[in-house]
């Protein structure tokens, strides 16, 4: 367990009521006193807690999720599903969206431990490993997703990126595609870097050529942009494969507006099978990496973990599915 009031308020010398008062900016505490005692509270990794009580008496029924970006649909269908299922197991959720962004990340760590939730599904890349140990430390169970985090007790959910891109890559090929764009996103991240590694591995299957490749942010905008860069090309791909739908979408809206039809003129493909690709026109050709059954996983394996803490966390591996939309085609003559 993690260190308790009494021992911010042994280690800066004060009591625990004005260890209290300093934490909640209650009561009058003098500007010296203050400062010690958040330093000594900092150096502890001390985080209050409105829940102590329930905790103590194992009666928190409090679960967090920790996504990249609740915009993208399929971070919303996560979220949705995980919700659905954690409610059916008589818990409350809590979620917080990290925006991609490393220190709204650790504030997002701070925030599950300062809730002293029972269990965290980090759905997220940029969660360091310390910042998953920290969590594991204090006793709340945790599922990771796309992480290089080998903890005791934390379950891993995985998705078989490589089967899901050689998919995409064998419909491209099997139509008559040889010139084959990638739009990625922010090569930081572990699993868009597995994707990337992903579409290398099975152009090179094919015996073709990579690229071009060009560099997204996971974001509808960062596809259009990408879009924008293929119009001015003067030998352009006849397909391209987009690191996620959102991308594509991206991808879609600026090749169209520069004059080009898809899929009559070039094929875009995307990466989720969110419901953006279903009422997409043309209807979106992605990998289905099912959202759905991540979220319930996800509570389920939460649910099994803070219920029987002396036991392994699991492995669970997610079949990646091609669906085959409207935005393919063989390529133009």
């Amino acid at each position: 367990m993690g260190p308790t009031i009494r021992d911010v308020a042994r280690a800066a010398g004060v009591s625990t009521a004005t260890v209290s008062h300093t934490l909640n900016s209650t009561g009058r505490i003098g500007k010296g006193t203050r400062k010690r005692v958040m330093a000594v509270a900092r150096r502890l990794k001390y985080y209050p807690n409105g829940h102590a009580r329930a905790l103590a008496a194992r009666t928190n029924m409090t679960l967090g999720l920790v996504v990249s970006d609740i915009e993208n649909p399929f971070f919303a269908q996560v979220f949705k599903n995980f919700e659905a299922r954690a409610r059916e197991l008589g818990y409350e959720v809590i979620l917080s969206s990290t925006g991609y962004n490393v220190q709204q990340m650790k504030r997002t760590a701070e925030r599950m431990l300062e809730e002293k939730v029972r269990g965290v599904a980090i759905m997220t890349s940029e969660m360091t490993s310390s910042l998953v140990e920290e969590i594991i430390e204090r006793g709340i169970a945790v599922t990771y997703f796309d992480l290089d985090f080998h903890g005791q007790g934390a379950s891993s959910l995985k998705v078989d990126y490589l089967n899901g891109m050689r998919q995409v890559v064998d419909h491209l090929h099997q139509l008559g595609h040889k010139r084959i764009a990638y739009v990625g996103g922010q090569p930081a991240l572990k699993n868009i870097l597995s994707r990337h590694d992903a579409y290398l591995a099975s152009m090179k299957a094919w015996g073709l050529e990579p690229g071009p490749v060009l560099i997204g942010n996971q974001r509808f905008d960062g596809g259009y942009t990408a879009g924008q860069s293929i119009l001015k090309m003067s030998l352009r791909p006849t397909a391209a494969v987009a690191v996620n739908d959102l991308t594509a979408a991206g991808l879609i809206s600026a090749l169209t507006q520069g004059g080009l039809r898809v899929p009559e003129d070039i094929s875009v493909t995307g990466f989720d099978n969110t419901y953006l690709a279903a009422y997409f026109v043309p209807r979106l050709t992605t990998v289905d990496m099912h959202p759905d059954l991540l979220g319930r996983l996800a509570a389920d394996a939460l649910h099994q973990e803070s219920s029987n803490p002396k036991q392994a966390g699991k492995d669970y591996l997610i079949q990646a599915d091609l669906v085959i939309g409207q935005s393919t085609a063989p390529p133009p003559d």
